[in-house]
């Protein structure tokens, strides 16, 4: 015999479909941060975390807020909004109306309390406004945090590697503001935002006695939080100018490295999983745009995995590393990393423009991020810079005194917090980097 779902418990089905996902993307998300705070923690030491050490964990609170208010607004409120709503159904929840009176009685007894529609749809609006400040918060927190990632790449590199990333944070920063303004201020009065009735969302204009028009103002469901037009354009065209742009402000600097062809196709694909995110944004709008009605539910899933990918791309580069690692001790060589060792003149690193280069750490150490990478599969901040530097130098013939010498070989280098301690190297030392 086969059994009959009724609609409800398709849609129970799915509203649990929903908490699994959204809880399970969650705890991954938390723990791949977890990792990068291992990693850096053991590799630099607590006291030695950077700026975009924390700011990935102010991320993480404004990632913690969303997903409960994602999850209270389908238990809490049941999925209801001020949105989706015949004129006939809003009639219906109006305070002059009978079934209103009729429905919106409550009984205060713990064991049967319920709440009634209206008051399910006056929260689940206050939820989905709370939810776009929180979303436009993490976003930023992100994409601010990779922005100071990039500031230490290319410390030490010319003007014309770093002016991008200046502009980078008048974008993330300019981007932030807007949407906020446009969350807080695209309906008024604010209060219209959990408005049943009557309908909150677009209307007419009077005609203007001046021009004999009638003006039609769509005020594109403004007062409508969760399919609001205002928002969705204005948080998706912040995602469209900010995520190519971060994405290709590294490109430039890597393809001049001497890395490996290879390895800097690989390289650019770490860095250009940024995409993602704007892709899973995309398919978010549409939804809201084209089904306002039944797309919600739909759209709301992609904004869970869109900060979910948000949030693991911006820590890819800090835990690909420790990966690596981890999996070189399970399989050997095949994950094994390229090394380079350098012989260090006494004077720096010289350039054809002249003038001598020293790489140093505000501790008065060598610089050692995993970073670019975990970028570039293991090779530090340093040799990637270092890398680029050596492209400058023309040999003369052969090698003189203070010549950097450069040589490859295969090894797995782990380096700790007690190696800062070391002395720097004497003129003409070899130091594995």
């Amino acid at each position: 015999m086969w059994t009959v779902i009724d609609s409800r418990d398709e849609a129970s089905e799915a509203a649990y479909n929903s908490n699994v996902q959204l809880w399970t993307l969650y705890g991954i998300g938390c723990v791949v941060t977890l990792l990068r705070t291992y990693s850096q923690c053991k590799d630099l030491g607590w006291r030695r975390l950077r700026l975009d050490d924390y700011l990935i964990w102010v991320a993480i609170v404004f990632y913690t807020a969303q997903v409960a208010l994602a999850y209270s607004v389908g238990n809490a409120a049941h999925g209801l909004a001020n949105n989706s709503m015949t004129e006939a159904q809003r009639a219906a929840l109006a305070p002059d109306s009978t079934e209103y009176r009729e429905r919106s009685v409550v009984s205060y007894r713990l064991s049967d309390w319920t709440l009634t529609e209206v008051v399910n749809r006056i929260i689940g609006s206050k939820i989905q406004i709370a939810g776009w400040a929180t979303y436009t918060a993490l976003i930023s927190s992100l994409k601010l945090s990779m922005l100071v990632f990039y500031t230490r790449l290319m410390d030490g590199l010319g003007r014309r590697y770093r002016v991008p990333i200046w502009i980078g944070f008048a974008l993330v920063i300019g981007s932030f503001i807007a949407c906020m303004i446009t969350i807080l201020a695209a309906c008024r009065p604010f209060n219209k935002n959990w408005q049943i009735y009557p309908d909150p969302g677009s209307k007419f204009v009077p005609q203007d006695p001046r021009s004999g028009f009638l003006l039609m103002a769509t005020l594109l469901d403004s007062c409508q939080p969760a399919i609001s037009k205002p928002v969705i354009a204005a948080t998706f065209a912040a995602n469209l100018a900010t995520d190519p742009y971060l994405v290709l402000i590294p490109i430039p600097m890597l393809w001049k490295s001497s890395l490996k062809l290879m390895k800097k196709i690989a390289v650019t694909i770490v860095l250009g999983a940024g995409i993602f995110i704007l892709v899973c944004a995309t398919i978010k709008s549409v939804f809201l745009l084209v089904e306002p009605n039944n797309g919600a539910s739909i759209a709301d899933e992609w904004g869970t995995r869109e900060t979910f990918v948000a949030v693991i791309t911006t820590n890819l580069p800090m835990v690909f590393h420790l990966f690596r690692t981890w999996l070189a001790r399970g399989f050997g060589s095949a994950f094994q990393s390229s090394q380079r060792t350098y012989q260090l003149p006494s004077g720096g690193f010289q350039n054809t423009g002249g003038g001598t280069t020293r790489k140093r750490d505000r501790g008065g150490t060598s610089s050692r991020d995993p970073i670019t990478v975990g970028l570039t599969f293991t090779e530090s901040e340093e040799r990637m810079m270092q890398d680029i530097k050596l492209q400058t130098l023309e040999p003369h013939g052969g090698p003189t005194a203070g010549a950097i010498m450069v040589s490859n070989q295969i090894e797995v280098t782990h380096q700790t917090r007690n190696s800062h301690a070391r002395e720097p190297p004497a003129p003409g030392e070899v130091v594995n980097w």
